[in-house]
């Protein structure tokens, strides 16, 4: 469950989107998450079927791992849907 500040954020980021973004538009997600399989996998899967361009890095220390997700998005809804999706992911941090 997401908290007012979390809620805020969101409509905040979707309000710059809409008036500052022609849509469709390309946009560049990045996140960094605990070095783990299983979670890298839990990212690419919230973008499985939307043609997204996926990159990953882990750290010099091996002890993360850099997630750059690249497609066209619809709309800023969409943008903000795909934030909520990865933030359900334990130890994720969106950029």
């Amino acid at each position: 469950m997401e908290d007012k500040k979390t809620t805020e954020f969101y409509k905040r980021l979707e309000d710059n989107l809409a008036l500052n973004t022609q849509w469709p538009a390309p946009y560049l997600y990045k996140f960094i998450v605990p070095s783990s399989e299983e979670k890298v996998a839990a990212i690419i899967a919230v973008f499985k079927n939307q043609s997204a361009k996926i990159s990953s890095r882990t750290s010099s220390k091996g002890a993360f791992t850099s997630v750059s997700v690249s497609l066209v998005i619809k709309n800023p809804e969409a943008v903000i849907a795909n934030y909520r999706a990865v933030a359900t992911i334990e130890g994720v941090i969106s950029l």
